[in-house]
């Protein structure tokens, strides 16, 4: 019987996952400052294994968030600016390697109107799917 993880369980490694990517770590980087195997830390990022207190606390530490990061609602919930992304989708982009590139890419640009240059130029190479 195969069990389905938490969906807290699950959000939690999102917000691990995106965390350590977002500070270029690696799951074997993360493990070894816990003294644990990388695969371990794959599985707390999957849900496939649950995060005990200490060990949250312990990696909230060496990610340098608060532990109340990793339970943020505001990713689980949907987008109220009515774009059509639910936070899921949100959390998933900004979860992957090619999100975590973008956010860093994007956050690097300093000029405001070079930032709106590239946004228009986004909305015209994806135009708003027609309803």
């Amino acid at each position: 019987m195969t069990k389905t993880p938490d969906p807290v369980d699950l959000h939690v490694g999102q917000r691990l996952r995106m965390r350590r990517m977002h500070l270029n770590m690696t799951q074997d980087q993360l493990a070894k400052q816990l003294g644990i195997t990388f695969q371990q830390v794959q599985k707390y990022e999957t849900a496939e294994n649950r995060l005990s207190a200490g060990r949250l606390y312990r990696i909230a530490a060496i990610l340098k968030v608060p532990v109340s990061f990793f339970f943020d609602v505001a990713g689980a919930a949907a987008d109220p600016s009515g774009n059509g992304m639910d936070g899921h989708a949100v959390m998933d982009l900004l979860s992957s390697a090619e999100g975590v590139t973008l956010n860093r890419s994007y956050r690097g640009i300093r000029d405001p109107q070079v930032r709106k240059c590239l946004l228009d130029l986004l909305r015209i190479l994806v135009p708003d799917e027609p309803d």
